[in-house]
């Protein structure tokens, strides 16, 4: 199942599916770049990480680094009378929800500019950050949020161990999932749990005595919060010994990672959740088996694993290719890139992802985002709709969305009601159709519907939408700008869009 793609099925569609999929798509140019490479040159090109001396294109935010004024920052809240606190705190937050903001908006536009190493990573990262789900809501540091997502962008191709090892030690973990407040005579099980159940092995793969073993070897593991750092205090470890997995022993933090990792379940668990990740798919128990063998093969490292997942028959089969419903992130960054045009203004991006279910540093719990058929419901295909209009045309329906109710989620909290209040003052340029297409498309309706076809599906549309679209079209005029703007809008609208 994991064979090479053959050269006689590599070309334009399969170059379009690999950029769809490992990346956030691309240009009819970028598509055809890719596809005058062989698979695996391609393949090579994407996963390729950009040369160190390849200077950044979005540096992180200023503030994206310790606070040296943190300990006099705390002193002067504590000696500070009740309502003068209460103004700092106020203070505090309001930084808080502009530095998340301006995280957000930071991390988007790395999604939708650069090259396709460059997009690769980040959808790498994206997946991290819905694998390990870790929320601002409770971690409330935007440097600690920033901290967790450049640890996913650096080492998230690399060492499986060392990855979790990381992310073990990393500060929001160690708040989102109560670490930090973990004590030898109370061992906090939360971590442990969900280390096992979600990170590591899947539930019914280890059991209660497994998990209470854990959380004692684990103990010692704490944060410095004025220092934004994690810490191992040995006075705060249970040093008695433990049975994991069958393994008895004064247990420590890199002993738990490496018992659980060597678990024939471990590869088992996160190539499938790769997997579905990137193929849409869950797998057959065969396709499992040999993903986890080809991950061990592969030393547990994540790039050599992922080319050869990328280069499979099995990823571009028919039943994969065009099958999974893209995820608002994924709907929106690659709208954008093909359409070539800049993102929205950052209030109403993040209005509309929160509207469509996926606010970056902010899942809906451990678990993360479910996916699929999921992100669709009445309320989010018309905020779907809605947003074709906003990217075509530049005209902001959102407005309408909340005063017909569909955007009460999005209101529930001060700060998301703040945000609902901007998007209704919030333009954005419409894109310049003329430039998508080249002189010789505009020929014909039928040329015109060929190269949109090419641009945005990247695959035929079905007869009835072509029909339809063919329809908004003067067939005295093709160059005519709002008669291209409807073109464009509807093609986004269809069932098909919502597919990559």
């Amino acid at each position: 199942m994991l064979a090479p793609i053959s050269s006689s099925r590599w070309g334009f569609s399969a170059a379009a599916h690999l950029l769809n999929r490992a990346g956030f798509g691309g240009t009819p140019a970028e598509i055809d770049s890719l596809a005058r490479l062989s698979a695996s040159e391609a393949v090579d090109r994407i996963l390729t990480p950009p040369p160190k001396e390849d200077p950044d294109p979005l540096p992180p935010p200023d503030w994206a680094r310790p606070d040296p004024d943190r300990p006099q920052k705390l002193k002067e809240f504590r000696e500070a009378t009740p309502e003068v606190r209460r103004e700092l705190t106020k203070a505090r937050q309001k930084l808080e929800r502009a530095q998340i903001l301006e995280l957000q908006s930071w991390w988007i536009r790395r999604m939708t500019q650069g090259n396709p190493a460059h997009a690769h990573r980040e959808k790498l990262t994206l997946f991290w950050h819905g694998h390990f789900a870790t929320s601002f809501q409770k971690v409330r540091d935007a440097y600690l949020m920033w901290r967790q997502n450049d640890l996913f962008r650096r080492l998230g191709g690399g060492d499986w161990t060392t990855l979790l090892g990381e992310v073990t030690r990393d500060p929001a973990m160690l708040i989102w999932l109560d670490q930090a407040q973990s004590k030898p005579e109370h061992p906090n099980e939360n971590f442990a749990r969900e280390l096992m159940e979600l990170f590591t092995l899947g539930e019914g793969n280890y059991s209660e005595s497994d998990v209470l073993a854990a959380a004692r070897a684990l103990t010692g593991l704490t944060l410095d919060r004025l220092k934004q750092e994690p810490v191992y205090r040995a006075r705060l470890h249970d040093n008695s010994p433990t049975t994991l997995f069958g393994d008895t022993g004064r247990h420590g933090v890199d002993d738990v990672l490496r018992l659980i990792v060597a678990r024939p379940q471990a590869s088992m668990f996160i190539t499938a959740r790769l997997w579905k990740f990137f193929a849409g798919t869950e797998p057959s128990p065969e396709l499992a088996s040999e993903l986890a063998a080809e991950f061990e093969r592969c030393g547990r490292a994540f790039t050599p694993f992922l080319r050869t997942l990328f280069l499979s028959e099995a990823f571009h089969a028919p039943d994969v290719v065009r099958h999974q419903i893209k995820s608002p992130v994924q709907l929106l960054v690659m709208a954008c890139r093909q359409l070539e045009r800049e993102l929205p203004p950052a209030p109403a991006t993040f209005t509309v992802l929160r509207m469509l279910g996926q606010e970056l540093f902010n899942p809906p719990n451990v678990k993360g985002w479910e996916g699929g058929v999921a992100w669709i419901n009445t309320n989010t295909l018309l905020t779907r709709h809605n947003l074709a209009l906003f990217l075509t045309t530049g005209e902001n329906p959102l407005p309408v969305l909340a005063r017909n109710g569909n955007a009460k989620a999005a209101a529930k909290t001060q700060p998301q009601a703040r945000a609902a209040r901007m998007q209704r003052r919030t333009s954005t340029t419409p894109v310049n159709p003329q430039r998508l297409f080249a002189e010789s498309e505009f020929q014909s309706a039928d040329t015109l519907l060929n190269a949109a076809e090419r641009r945005l599906l990247n695959s035929p549309f079905n007869p009835r939408d072509r029909a339809a679209l063919k329809s908004h079209l003067k067939s005295d005029d093709l160059r005519d700008t709002a008669s291209l703007l409807e073109l464009l809008r509807l093609a986004l609208c269809t069932a098909e869009y919502q597919l990559a």
